[in-house]
């Protein structure tokens, strides 16, 4: 009887015959016959159900794969015509697998030996594996172009939307792609100039109208001049780069680190496992560990890739596109986790007691493979009873001890009370086309919050190795609200019978229990968004302040080097306190950790900006077909012009101007926030419920103008015959006098 190999011996028997993967082969080579046979196949079926093995008609091979972003090589066509795609990066076992190339029409015509850098989807029942579609050919970046078509009778011209650009771009009548005079159009540089001296483009997208929807997020990158056209310099070192190797690395491709994103995440910078500590001196502990992507080994000081990752800042998103700080052939390739790829990471293990605490942390430059790139929604599912297929095998081992841990994390966080506003955050759901279908508020399910508080531990020990060792870095700091936005708060919560103690140091506990006391009530959205008002905005700097929103002494960002510059230099600064590589923080970038910190706030402001105002043009399109309707919400803000109103259905902003509010005059008290009629004495404050009628929707600027209807159920009637905007008989204070009077009626009215 021979002897029953173990799991392990016959991975590696596979890994190093890798033509020879039948169950016979398998027990030829281990001499095993008759009846034993039948403990093979069950040892066969147990690494298979593990995810080890991946069973093919009758073969069994290591289940590696492409990259969903892969750099591949164009091979002759065959004999059908067909072009098909050999990887360049392939770390399976057996021959690489077949990729047909998809071309679009607007691609450009490719010949064998071309290096092209293509997204790639798995294909089933066919004789290739997975089919590709173009980003672009290797070593080319032609300039992009955005403009409005003019036709003419030798093909057209593209005049560009660019603020302070007056460059025109020549069209033949073959490179238009069938566009319309008139019609906002994308268009790459085609060659040098043409008869009419102007350079060359042809047109590669068709955006329709320029106030259409596919037309919102490109029309906002371009007005806030958010850089989307990488220099030839960066594309070309991108594509010089090579994967990692183990060389100076911890092995971590055993540990089954899994990613978990949104289902449309097209990257994966983090990855993360948890399992029960084993340490009888931390009974109920945890072992976490947050592995990122090691970016920094690919983007060196001083690089071309390095300038242009500074300048950019942050990745800026939108609902239809990503402008990325990187290139695809970092972001999407190199730089991405992906599910059965050995990729180079950072990491850091981190150990917390029962109690979440967090009493250890190391970190580590390693090398992991992730067993799974699974979204959010599949893994709550699992974790409530309902796994999927790709789930079910890691429910016991990987998802389980993953809630365990954050179990234990959530105790911590109850403790540290930091800041707990409830503010939904709303999705804007695209169809192909670019119109908006529909408007949602994202679920806030566990697994989220699971990932956020590993985030953050993480982000934690970064800091506190960073100024144990005094290295210097780049921090997050969130400070306390200033006293004047603190009068507002606490007059805001008097007015609508709470209260926010005075004489004291703030903390973020004081505030939670304001939030907790207006949950449930009908104050409840207004103290939110009130006490959101009171905040500063957080920023990045060399000096540490604190992080009063997360309340904690430190606080830095690791955790997304691929879309923030200020976690690149986080990364830098640990390779050097490590003594990993040459590749760590240099001495110039030290000297300039001020300008740095600076110039990447402000390109985060940028990127809010552009994202806010695109998400307007998308919600005043999506309402555009409904003005007359009516709507209910709250008032967000006012000012001297009129008032504020987030929509209850999609949470759009509109704008009651003040001629919306009755022919008397309104006296505006910036301090309270409120506005007082002069005749009728009516006090209009923040949060106060109303209905409104949409009265303008306006896509190619995204405002809504509203018209009052209805304001704390009462149907508002007109002033006593002024004329609008007449000034008052009686004197501003007057009205002041009478706004206090009405609110301290409303206290007692409370109370």
């Amino acid at each position: 009887m021979a002897r029953i190999p173990s799991k392990s011996e016959i991975l590696d028997w596979i890994g190093e015959n890798p033509t020879k993967t039948t169950k016979r082969d398998i027990a030829r080579a281990f001499g095993i016959k008759g009846a034993d046979r039948i403990d093979l196949k069950r040892i066969l079926k147990e690494l298979e159900g593990e995810g080890h093995l991946e069973k093919r008609k009758k073969t069994y091979r290591d289940p590696d794969k492409l990259p969903p972003v892969s750099v591949l090589k164009v091979l002759a066509p065959d004999d059908a015509g067909d072009i098909y795609l050999s990887p360049l990066e392939w770390h399976g076992e057996g021959p690489a697998p077949r990729v047909l190339f998809s071309a679009k029409a607007t691609d450009p015509a490719l010949g064998e030996g071309d290096r092209v850098l293509a997204r790639l989807q798995e294909v089933t029942g066919e004789d290739h594996a997975y089919v590709g579609r173009l980003i672009r050919r290797i070593g080319t970046n032609p300039h992009k172009i955005l403009g409005i078509f003019r036709k003419s009778a030798e093909g057209g011209r593209i005049l560009p939307i660019d603020k302070g650009s007056d460059k025109e771009w020549q069209v033949e009548a073959g490179a238009s792609d069938g566009a319309k005079d008139g019609e906002l159009v994308e268009a790459e540089q085609a060659g040098p100039k043409g008869r009419m001296g102007l350079p060359s483009a042809r047109v590669i997208a068709r955006l329709g109208d320029p106030s259409a929807p596919r037309a919102v997020s490109l029309i906002a990158i371009h007005e806030h001049g958010i850089p989307d056209d990488f220099p030839d310099a960066v594309i070309e070192e991108a594509d010089a780069k090579k994967p990692a190797g183990l060389k100076g690395r911890e092995d971590l491709r055993d540990l089954p680190l899994i990613t978990i994103d949104p289902a449309d995440a097209r990257d994966h910078d983090d990855a993360c496992y948890a399992h029960a500590d084993d340490d009888p001196k931390n009974p109920g502990g945890h072992v976490i560990w947050v592995a990122i992507a090691d970016v920094a080994h690919y983007v060196t000081p001083g690089s071309a890739l390095d300038r242009e990752a500074r300048k950019r800042g942050n990745s800026t998103y939108f609902s239809d596109r990503v402008v990325p700080m990187l290139p695809d052939r970092l972001s999407g390739d190199l730089c991405s986790l992906h599910e059965g790829v050995p990729r180079a990471c950072l990491a850091v293990r981190m150990v917390v007691d029962e109690f979440g605490e967090k009493i250890g942390h190391r970190f580590v430059r390693g090398l992991m493979k992730s067993p799974a790139s699974l979204n959010y929604e599949e893994v709550q599912a699992g974790m409530d009873g309902q796994p999927n297929e790709k789930v079910a095998p890691l429910i016991e081992d990987v998802i389980h001890p993953l809630f365990a841990a954050y179990d234990a994390l959530k105790t911590a966080r109850a403790k540290r009370q930091p800041l707990d506003l409830d503010l939904p955050e709303r999705r804007i759901e695209l169809s192909e086309d670019g119109t908006v279908t529909s408007v949602a508020f994202k679920d806030r399910l566990d697994a989220h919050k699971l990932i956020e508080e590993f985030m953050v531990l993480a982000n934690v020990a970064a800091a506190e190795t960073l100024i144990a060792r005094k290295q210097p870095h780049l921090l997050r700091v969130h400070e306390e609200p200033n006293q004047d936005k603190l009068t507002a708060l606490r007059e805001t919560a008097q007015a609508s019978g709470f209260t926010l103690a005075k004489g004291q140091v703030l903390q973020t506990r004081h505030l939670n229990s304001l939030l907790n006391a207006a949950e449930g009530t009908e104050f409840d959205e207004l103290i939110n968004m009130a006490t959101l008002r009171s905040m500063t905005q957080a920023y990045y700097s060399p000096q540490n302040f604190g992080h009063f929103g997360l309340a904690l002494r430190a606080y830095a960002h690791f955790t997304s080097p691929i879309r923030r510059y200020a976690d690149l230099v986080v990364h830098r600064a640990l390779i050097t306190v490590h003594g990993w590589g040459e590749d760590g923080l240099s001495a110039q970038e030290v000297e300039r950790l001020e300008d740095t910190a600076k110039h990447i706030s402000d390109t985060e402001r940028r990127s809010m900006m552009a994202e806010r105002d695109t998400n307007d043009r998308y919600l005043a399109a999506y309402l555009s077909d409904r003005v007359g309707a009516t709507f209910t919400g709250r008032i967000s803000g006012i000012a001297r012009f009129g008032v504020f109103v987030k929509l209850d259905e999609t949470g759009a902003d509109g704008l009651l101007p003040m001629r919306a509010l009755g022919r008397e005059y309104f006296h505006h008290d910036a301090e309270a926030q409120t506005l007082t009629g002069a005749d009728s004495g009516m006090v209009i404050g923040l949060g106060a419920r109303v209905q409104v009628k949409l009265a303008e929707a306006v896509p190619v600027t995204g405002g809504l103008v509203l018209e009052l209807v209805e304001i704390e159920g009462k149907t508002v009637k007109p002033g006593k015959g002024r004329h609008r905007g007449a000034p008052p008989r009686r004197k501003a204070g007057q009205a002041k006098a009478k706004s206090a009077k009405v609110k301290k009626k409303l206290r007692r009215k409370k109370g």
